[in-house]
């Protein structure tokens, strides 16, 4: 089997990520309301009184929520495809990964509450 190269190779990523987006925003209520909220969030920066670095700053501590929650997701799919059953295993790496999705939450509001107080 030949492996896609060059300008194809970034067309099927796109694509490959392009499906991703969608299944997180059908099957990741965390994701959907995350997404809403930066959205809105990243929509309000540009009506505050912040120089563009600080507005740079501002949305990119917000998409690194959205990068953590899927991350998060992908290892809850991993672990539920592997098995549905309680692990010890398995517990840890859910709880790491919603421990990882809350500190980049507290990174984000941080970050804001710096630029705006």
């Amino acid at each position: 089997m030949k492996k896609n190269t060059g300008i194809i190779r970034l067309v099927y990523a796109g694509l490959y990520s392009w499906q991703g987006f969608k299944s997180a925003l059908v099957n990741e209520a965390a994701f959907l309301q995350e997404f809403i909220a930066i959205l809105f969030l990243a929509g309000l920066s540009f009506f505050l009184d912040v120089s563009s670095y600080e507005r740079l700053a501002m949305i990119i501590s917000l998409i690194l929520i959205l990068i953590v929650e899927i991350i998060n997701s992908a290892i809850e799919c991993v672990v539920d495809r592997i098995s549905t059953e309680k692990h010890i295993l398995a517990g840890r790496a859910k709880d790491y990964g919603s421990l990882a999705v809350l500190l980049s939450i507290f990174t984000a509001i941080t970050t804001w509450m710096v630029i705006l107080l």
